[in-house]
């Protein structure tokens, strides 16, 4: 691709359909003239939108979290394994390109927590932020959506999850080193791979690797419980350094590991096909080859216990080295002496609506 287009500075290669759009079109030469280009301006637009209620709920037993919000729809980083790119398709906007360039900014967030915690009969569990698009994507340097939640939440003392690949988090430190001091806060940087070159295709506005191991330093060193998440492991591309990725996180504060393997449902089958043909033709039936062995025989597998995993023989691989590397670098309570503890529920404090804690 010509490093002038502008389409080389993101992630999704088209703008693939969502499924629900009533009308298809499809491209073909019929022989009379050339393609036309696809000029579309790819430019990033935010458009504000006024959130009803902000924070979502789930019972998946695969998932580590019952509660999140997420700040924004789409997300800038331009990941193309993003599993939450299907989600722009009932926005009827296409998850490719439109996914990192229309994103939604629910600027009332905080207004809407503060209510929601407020409720009577509210049950605390701890909030993961940013658990569909990065929370710290570069829009959020404009907006301060995520600060203005972690403000309400330090206030009420409301104990809350993060992950994600930017540096921008070290901005908001002050907030969270204190609630760490009181059991309130763990965060998981990103990391997929080491390789520069291999980052910047694959999430193409994000921090690079070294960045993040940065990140990892200044809250380990603010007494922040940090972890680093593998992911997206994808076969036969990133998947062989995961030991690397281990090693460079613990040595820089990293106390605790996960790893998800990557995840193609819905209209990411197609983007993520389109990428690899671009990037890495020679490997790309290879990839998918082993993809499919890992989904049994399809290219997603959406069921419960086995979506992040994978199964057979690749993704029991994949499992054993990563429970031996963690046992190799004192990682997830591995020569620590003890298991990391569950964050604290108990100190809570419900607002009131106005913005002024209760005093009795």
């Amino acid at each position: 691709m010509d490093k002038q287009d502008p389409r080389y500075l993101r992630g999704a290669r088209s703008f693939v359909q969502g499924r629900f759009e009533s009308v298809a079109r499809e491209a073909f030469d019929d022989g009379w003239t050339a393609e036309e280009p696809d000029d579309r301006e790819l430019k990033t637009q935010v458009t504000i939108e006024r959130a009803r209620s902000i924070v979502s709920h789930n019972d998946s037993p695969d998932v580590g979290f019952s509660q999140s919000i997420n700040p924004y729809r789409g997300c800038e980083h331009g990941c193309i394994y993003c599993y939450a790119r299907p989600s722009h398709a009932y926005l009827e906007l296409s998850p490719g390109l439109d996914f990192e360039t229309k994103l939604y900014a629910k600027t009332n967030a905080a207004e809407v927590l503060r209510e929601t915690l407020a409720k009577p009969g509210y049950q605390v569990s701890p909030i993961a932020l940013g658990a569909n698009t990065d929370c710290y994507q570069p829009i959020e340097r404009k907006y301060r959506i995520t600060r203005q939640i972690l403000e309400v939440l330090a206030e009420c003392e409301h104990p809350v999850t993060l992950v994600t690949k930017s540096a921008l988090i070290e901005r908001d430190l002050d907030l969270l080193g204190p609630m760490a001091q009181k059991n309130l806060v763990k965060v998981f940087v990103s990391i997929g791979t080491l390789d520069r070159d291999l980052a910047r295709k694959l999430e193409p506005r994000a921090a690079s690797p070294q960045r993040r191991l940065d990140v990892l330093k200044a809250l380990s060193e603010a007494k922040v419980p940090c972890g680093v998440m593998v992911a997206a492991l994808i076969p036969a591309l990133n998947d062989k350094t995961m030991e690397h990725v281990l090693e460079a996180a613990a040595a820089a504060g990293a106390r605790e590991a996960a790893y998800v393997i990557m995840r193609l449902p819905n209209e990411l089958k197609v983007l993520f096909k389109e990428w690899l043909a671009e990037h890495y033709p020679q490997r790309a039936e290879h990839v998918m080859s082993i993809v499919r062995q890992m989904r049994g025989g399809r290219e997603n597998d959406p069921s419960f216990g086995s979506r992040m995993s994978g199964t057979g023989n690749y993704a029991e691989l994949m499992e054993k080295r990563f429970e031996i590397a963690c046992k190799r670098f004192g990682l997830n309570g591995h020569g620590a002496g003890r298991e990391p503890p569950e964050l604290d529920c108990t100190r809570f404090r419900p607002p009131s609506p106005e913005g002024q804690l209760k005093l009795f």
